[in-house]
């Protein structure tokens, strides 16, 4: 046995000597080998260890000792060359070899690799996939010489390591890391090799390769053109799947060897059993028309699996493409928790089948060329603003390539909405190129909603014109089968419980005091505060008086005097009285609905992050006026009883008593009170056991941050599956799509929309006998909700005149419209906004007016984010650490910026790193006044709205502006 080994590692030596160090394992050989040779294998590592490595197993081929092979094998996997043990054990090299390839590619680029990267932060990626004496090293080298030789420390690691997945923890690191462009010379090189040694897709290559390098050429960076992604690698999938009664969406299916009514509970780990799933009768009735080739929209309640149609829908349609011809299938979900739910269910379901699924939202977009994903997917999940701006931009160069489009919501295909912009180019292509082949279109929708109709021809002309946007010829509905699916799918029953208002709001009433004397404050400063804004008869505590805020803040924007110093002086007083106006307002909001304890803190966290700055006179003033109050405020907030609470309350504790395995929904309008009543829980000793999980958006709002992506998986995770968390508090993110089977309680806490957000909200209850309150103290708010069940009737009434039309009539009415709708865009073309115009201009702080910087000093960067490279810029501004630091299309932020002025301190921005750049500072038009050659300000709210013009970033002003990290 001992002879066949030896030649086994003779066979094998290439492999061993090009991985192993033998430092890392001599130690632990003592058994065979003296003290001698093991202090000489040592000294032979300074020639490097590929020699030492050889001179290592030149020494074990002369080892007679008996049990030496599996003695090394076994000093290997405890040192941790687990892939190298495994291919020596197996006598099966394939993963080993299958490293060749990304260790060549890390050769090319080791250059590029080394002088860009920050070691100390990138090997923190590698935790889990290389040795932890391999990641001392790294950081030990980072210590003694510096990042530099950190970085090739690090890279000579990787070019021996065994660990099959490292290449895939390189590229996600580098995405993390905001390394886009070694992340295209990464994974474009990599699909250079491909697409050599695969002949079909070298023409996919060709054309993918032009579709994104216009966009790097835009930065100016001639070796940066290349692609971002690699063709053989799914690295945007998440890898987590949910439970197959979440696959079968609500409604349980079928399994081919299970009797119809029972609800199969399997977990998700086994991927063949979604294979199986087979349609209910309804379900079948609902896709008929799609299976026909027609474009569909399939209306049906919530819960009724209408996700699990689109994924048989979707299989006939790439199963049953012509000869000669592959289909490709776009799904898109309009909010991003949802994109990643279905692109979970799209993966399991076709896990293991010859069909490639892909998926790219927001999160992921800036990261990777969609075009690349595309081009070498069958089927790709998007939000579908993404595909909105791959259009625009060329980088998908028609809505034609793809076979079939699915719209998640498709009631959300009005106005300008991304739906509607997609589907503009759509329609401008059916009607101008009549013989392409466009898409076949299916809709999703528990509601196609009526818009304001109040009688049934307006809800039909409503309906039709949402069917002309969506190019739909039939409208699906169950006819056929409604007892199966009243069988399957449980309406919640709904109630309207008005909970009696406060009948002494002292809170409200002292709020109000302190209004109005800022109100008078700010009047008296400057007398025409009030003709400011044409908002009139604006109540505390109302949204309207926001409205009033904001627009007298934009107002206040261009204010002109001829004394410039009492300009600034009277904008950032009264940017001062306005938002603290603005907190009040907002309290007093707090207070209508949650204890007055939470208004009171809201207001006191504004006051105490206010003095952790530098008070101004003004603001002293306002301060020392709510200290005055504060006593009075906090005795009353320990008795002021919300009866809406109690409501609140009552119902909950009806609800768990009468069955202690309830699972709650609770939708709020705000993030604020998403907040405070998580925290009423909390400390309620009668709802403690809830543990309510939160569920908010991610976008920034005020000085909310929002939730990231991943806080809010793991949020609808803790909901889902834990037995601890029972309760959800939402804001609107939640009303649409999400999908929590076991949901039995749906509470709307004055949380009022239209009929469509009526019926998706009602929805989220899914389980048998759930129930829906809305709880009001608003009786206006209850008839809109009584009003809302009327037009659901009347939008059923409309859809079933509009099925029981001639089918030819129906499409020809809809062409008509379709025509209508194109002549009133192609009339709007015409009137052009005006073309910028050349010229200095200057941007002054939207609140303080001091000067900040010149338009001339503005370039772009990818056509979307503006940096200032003037190097004087940043002597009038500030910075402060960002509070939730991140990386997008390259740059990463780093600190927030603001106006310098000690008075002002007005938020304009961000300044991070890119291209291994440090402090470039990126500005927000939104918080600047642009101040015109002949003296007149102009307010603009978003970039695409100025008119002056702006040139893009040069290679050489980059170098010439800023400094490269340290």
């Amino acid at each position: 046995m001992s002879q066949e080994d030896k030649e086994r590692l003779k066979l094998y030596s290439d492999y061993i000597t090009g991985i192993l160090r033998p430092t890392y394992v001599i130690d632990c050989m003592s058994t065979w080998f003296s003290t001698d040779v093991i202090e000489k294998i040592k000294a032979e590592e300074s020639n490097g260890p590929t020699q030492a490595a050889s001179f290592f197993i030149k020494h074990l081929l002369e080892l007679e000792e008996r049990g030496w092979y599996q003695g090394f094998l076994d000093v290997l996997e405890a040192t941790g060359y687990t892939g190298l043990c495994q291919a020596l054990t197996m006598s099966d090299f394939h993963h080993i070899e299958a490293l060749d390839h990304p260790k060549r590619l890390l050769k090319t680029i080791h250059s590029t690799v080394k002088n860009n990267i920050t070691p100390s932060e990138f090997v923190n990626h590698f935790t889990d996939c290389l040795m932890s004496r391999e990641i001392e090293e790294i950081k030990q080298e980072i210590t003694n010489k510096g990042e530099i030789a950190g970085a090739e420390k690090f890279i000579d690691i990787l070019l021996r390591s065994d660990k099959q997945e490292w290449p895939k923890v390189f590229t996600l690191a580098l995405q993390d890391e905001g390394h886009l462009e070694i992340l295209g010379l990464w994974s474009d090189k990599e699909r250079r090799s491909v697409a050599e040694n695969v002949e079909e897709e070298t023409s996919a290559f060709s054309n993918l390769q032009y579709s994104v390098i216009p966009e790097q050429e835009n930065l100016d960076y001639s070796e940066c053109s290349s692609v971002a992604e690699n063709v053989e690698e799914k690295i945007l999938q998440y890898s987590e799947m949910p439970e197959l009664e979440n696959l079968v969406l609500s409604a349980p299916a079928v399994l081919s060897n299970q009797v119809k009514n029972v609800i199969p509970k399997i977990n998700s780990s086994v991927s063949q059993s979604i294979s199986t799933v087979k349609l209910r009768k309804y379900q079948e009735e609902l896709a008929k028309p799609a299976f026909t080739g027609k474009n569909t929209m399939i209306c049906a309640p919530t819960g009724s699996g209408k996700t699990l149609v689109s994924l048989v829908i979707c299989k006939h349609h790439l199963e049953c493409m012509p000869n000669g011809k592959k289909g490709k299938v776009l799904f898109m979900a309009t909010k991003v928790p949802v994109y990643e739910q279905q692109k979970d269910v799209f993966c399991k379901y076709f896990e293991g089948s010859r069909y490639k699924v892909e998926g790219v939202s927001g999160e992921t977009a800036e990261n990777f060329p969609v075009g690349l994903v595309i081009e070498n997917s069958d089927i790709i999940i998007l939000t579908p603003q993404i595909l909105v701006n791959c259009l625009q931009s060329g980088t998908v160069p028609s809505i034609s390539v793809f076979s079939m489009m699915i719209f998640d919501e498709c009631h959300n295909t009005i106005g300008n909405h991304p739906y509607n912009v997609l589907m503009f180019s759509y329609l401008d292509l059916k009607l101008n190129m009549p013989g392409v082949a466009l898409p076949q279109i299916i809709g999703l929708t528990a509601s196609v909603g009526t818009g304001k109709a109040k009688s049934l021809p307006e809800a039909i002309h409503y309906i039709t014109r949402l069917c002309a946007s969506l190019n739909i010829e039939v409208i699906s509905t169950v006819k056929e089968h409604k007892e199966e699916l009243a069988e399957t799918v449980f309406k919640p029953t709904k109630s309207i419980s008005i909970a009696p208002q406060r009948e002494n709001d002292s809170f409200t009433a002292i709020m109000s005091e302190i209004m109005s004397e800022t109100e008078k404050m700010a009047k008296d400063f400057y007398p025409e505060l009030y003709s400011m804004s044409n908002i009139q008869n604006r109540s505390y505590g109302t949204q309207k008086y926001e409205q009033w805020i904001v627009d007298t803040q934009k107002k206040c924007c261009v204010l002109q005097m001829d004394d410039k110093n009492k300009e600034m002086r009277i904008c950032s007083s009264l940017f001062t009285y306005t938002e603290h106006l603005r907190k009040y307002n907002d309290s007093i909001m707090i207070n209508d609905d949650a204890r007055t304890k939470d208004a009171l803190d809201f207001l006191e966290n504004f006051f105490n992050n206010m003095k952790n700055g530098s008070f101004n006179e003004i603001e002293q003033k306002l301060y020392n006026m709510f200290q005055d109050k504060l006593p009075q405020l906090l005795d009353i907030s320990k008795n002021n009883i919300n009866p809406k609470l109690e409501e609140l309350q009552f119902i909950l504790d009806e609800s768990y008593h009468e069955n202690p395995e309830t699972r709650s929904l609770l939708f709020v309008k705000t993030r604020s009170l998403v907040s405070a009543l998580k925290t009423w829980i909390e400390e309620n000793p009668l709802l403690q056991f809830l543990k309510p999980e939160i569920l908010i958006g991610r976008s920034k709002r005020n000085e909310s941050l929002g939730m990231t992506l991943s806080s809010q998986k793991g949020a609808l995770e803790a909901f889902k599956n834990s037995a601890e968390s029972k309760l959800l508090i939402a804001t609107s993110v939640a009303d649409e799509g999400i999908d929590i089977q076991a949901c039995n309680l749906v509470l709307l806490y004055e949380y009022v929309g239209n009929v469509t957000k009526m019926i998706q909200v009602r929805g989220r209850g899914r389980a048998k006998d759930s129930k829906c309150f809305l709880i009001t103290s608003k009786g206006e708010e209850a008839i809109k909700e009584e009003n809302n069940l009327l037009r659901e009737k009347l939008m059923n009434e409309a859809v079933t005149v509009l099925q029981k039309e001639e089918p030819e009539s129906f499409v020809n009415k809809i062409l008509e419209i379709q025509k209508e709708e194109k002549h009133i865009r192609d009339m709007k073309k015409l009137f052009e906004r005006p073309k910028a115009t050349e010229g200095n201009r200057k941007l002054l702080c939207k609140k303080c007016k001091t000067y900040a910087c010149n338009t001339d000093d503005i370039r772009v960067i990818k056509d979307s984010h503006h940096m200032i490279i003037d190097k004087t810029f940043k002597d009038r501004y500030i910075t402060k650490k960002h509070p939730k630091p991140r990386t997008f299309e390259g740059y990463k932020k780093m600190y927030k910026i603001f106006c310098k002025r000690p008075e002002c301190h007005e938020d304009w921005g961000v300044s991070g790193t890119y291209q291994g750049f440090q402090d470039l500072p990126l500005i927000k038009i939104e918080q600047f006044v642009i101040e015109n050659p002949d003296g007149t300000q102009e307010y603009k709210d978003k970039w695409v709205d100025v008119h002056f013009t702006m040139k893009k970033l040069s290679t050489e002003e980059f170098l010439s502006s800023f400094s490269t990290c340290i």
